[in-house]
């Protein structure tokens, strides 16, 4: 073949991934195609969705609160609050489990904020202690409490506080580290953490097939080799989130923005199996501040956080402790001078929180986080046992397969909001308690399923798994009775 025909089927070759598979591989792979050469339109949504989200967030701020008569579409203020706790943090969950982190990659205001600031920024690598693997969970942790302390669903000053600061300290990251990549979305975002375990179960992936990718280097060399052969070489992908591409095997860090599908004619999104990352990938990738996410954070802090308000162990709690204080005459934990800032204060709305009123709600969380978490944990430690040899890395495996009943358990409680903003409206539906027991039940076979297909994966013949999930039933029933409680019990 002369050197003119070989060059010619270098650059005719046609991409090994994009035409792989059947219609409905196609299909997707041609939906990531779009994503990537419609690149300008979705940054001009991007910056149509951070206008919204900023009037949104600013404007009830500065407005009077409601009234008693005030409703949803008549009043920008309940509007705002429905948008943001009744549809928008919800079903942004949802669509983790559904498409992946699409969200973060087309529409997430703080993702495209941060980005631009780093394109105008400093510059600075990213430093080391950005770096550390716990800051998913302890930063979780910190803004779900801090929400609570100021009645972030209810008050637009609060709002403006938690998920403001969130978005400036977004912007002020993305101006100090890298050039125009999304340091703040991969290391520091609260929610960064909650949205890669949930995008392990999405249907879809970008798919990397290293076969083709190292055909594609080896055509490159060769017609580099070729003096009189036009060199065409792939050009490096803007990838946000900062994901060596090559070895991407899973959604935990993709946005889904779609810049690299089709690069080196080898990365296409595709369909997937939804155990596949939990089961597979995980089986190296997981470690123990996941493992702390999901059984102290998702299954205690989120539990904690939603119950206190209607916790019935709260109000009694309150009431011996509020005795004993005055029977004693320690009269300034009952004080309510904190600002609304650091506490609940809004005395227009018989809405105050005294200092007992935050210090119980930091306990009874941490309580609540250290009982179903603890109980949680031994069960599965239990679990890997009964499985065989104890190894750290089964423990943390096994508890990936906790990630559907987690997600649902977030997703029933800030549900919850959207049920009350509807009350407020004289929207009452009747058939919610029966769908979230359907839904509690489909999460909790989901994630038997998942502990199965784990513990087979190690190898375990089915009546020693069978064994070994024993204690998975017995953990999926202790997590649902923390909703049974908030939902059917109190």
């Amino acid at each position: 073949m002369s050197s003119h025909a070989m060059g010619c089927a270098v650059h005719a070759r046609a991409p090994i991934t994009l035409t792989g598979g059947g219609k409905a591989q196609r299909a997707l792979a041609a939906v990531g195609e779009w994503l990537r050469t419609h690149a300008r339109l979705i940054r001009a949504l991007q910056w149509v969705v951070v206008l919204v989200y900023a009037v949104l967030l600013v404007v009830p701020a500065v407005l009077p609160l409601p009234g008693r008569t005030a409703h949803a579409w008549n009043n920008l203020t309940i509007a705002a609050e429905f948008a943001f706790w009744g549809i928008w943090w919800p079903f942004v969950l949802v669509s983790m489990v559904l498409f992946g982190r699409l969200w973060c990659g087309v529409l997430c205001p703080e993702g495209a904020l941060t980005e631009w600031a780093a394109k105008h920024g400093r510059g600075h690598g990213v430093p080391r202690w950005m770096r550390w693997g716990g800051w998913p969970f302890v930063a979780f942790v910190c803004t779900t409490v801090y929400g609570q302390m100021v009645s972030v669903y209810q008050y637009p000053k609060a709002a403006l506080v938690v998920l403001g600061g969130s978005t400036v300290a977004a912007m002020v990251v993305g101006y100090l580290y890298t050039r125009g990549k999304r340091a703040w979305c991969r290391f520091l975002c609260p929610v960064n953490g909650v949205f890669s375990l949930l995008s392990k179960l999405a249907p879809m992936h970008y798919r990397v097939d290293d076969a083709a990718w190292r055909l594609s280097l080896e055509d490159e060399a060769h017609a580099s080799a070729q003096r009189t052969i036009p060199i065409h070489a792939a050009p490096a992908v803007d990838c946000g989130p900062m994901v060596a591409l090559r070895h991407m095997e899973g959604n935990s860090g993709c946005h889904m923005c779609g810049r690299c599908s089709g690069h080196h004619d080898a990365i296409a999104l595709q369909w997937r199996s939804p155990d596949d990352e939990v089961v597979r990938v995980a089986a190296t990738e997981a470690d123990h501040w996941q493992t702390w996410l999901i059984v102290f954070g998702l299954l205690g802090v989120a539990i904690g956080a939603f119950h206190w308000s209607a916790s019935p162990w709260f109000v009694a709690a309150k009431q011996w402790i509020a005795t004993w204080l005055i029977d004693h005459d320690v009269m300034w934990p009952l004080a309510d001078n904190a600002p609304w800032w650091v506490l609940t204060h809004y005395p227009d709305q018989n809405d105050v929180f005294t200092w007992l009123d935050g210090g119980l709600l930091l306990g009874y969380v941490a309580a609540t986080a250290l009982v179903w978490g603890s109980v949680t944990l031994t069960l599965l430690a239990l679990s890997v046992r009964l499985a065989g040899p104890w190894r750290p890395q089964r423990l943390h495996h096994l508890a990936q397969s906790l990630i559907p009943i987690a997600g649902i358990g977030v997703f029933l409680g800030l549900s919850a909001v959207t049920l009350t903003l509807l009350r407020g409206e004289g929207i009452v539906l009747s058939w919610i308690g029966p769908l979230r027991l359907a839904l509690l039940a489909a999460a909790s076979l989901w994630s038997l399923w998942l502990g199965w297909r784990i513990l087979r994966s190690w190898g375990l013949a089915a009546p020693r798994a069978v064994l070994a999930l024993v204690p998975m039933v017995a953990v999926l029933a202790w997590v649902c009775s923390a909703w049974g409680w908030l939902f059917w019990w109190w």
